[in-house]
């Protein structure tokens, strides 16, 4: 009896196991699809100047964040998240700049 008890425990481990690593993957594709780079409008006057970013520039940045690798692949926008004034922006506003 204490063996079937087992099994089952393990069984529904394993299924509970199973739904959180689908949850996180959904959660994951979420964020991809939200990757939009208009969103980072905010932030062009701080990018193309020596100003400062705005709270909502760095709110943006942080929130894109996990988009950035995809933009630098992108060769439209590659030479705008590569610049000097991107990584400025980043910088200052406390995002560490992805290597990708």
């Amino acid at each position: 009896m204490m063996n079937t008890k087992v099994a089952y425990l393990v069984v529904i481990c394993a299924v509970l196991a199973a739904v959180v690593e689908g949850e996180a993957e959904v959660a994951g594709s979420a964020a991809v699809m939200n990757c939009n780079p208009v969103q980072l409008s905010p932030c062009a006057a701080a990018i193309s100047s020596s100003g400062n970013p705005t709270g909502q520039c760095c709110a943006k940045i942080k929130q894109q964040r996990p988009c950035l690798c995809q933009y630098m692949k992108n060769p439209f926008l590659q030479k705008l998240i590569n610049s000097p004034g991107a990584k400025k922006v980043a910088a200052s506003c406390g995002t560490p700049f992805p290597t990708c």
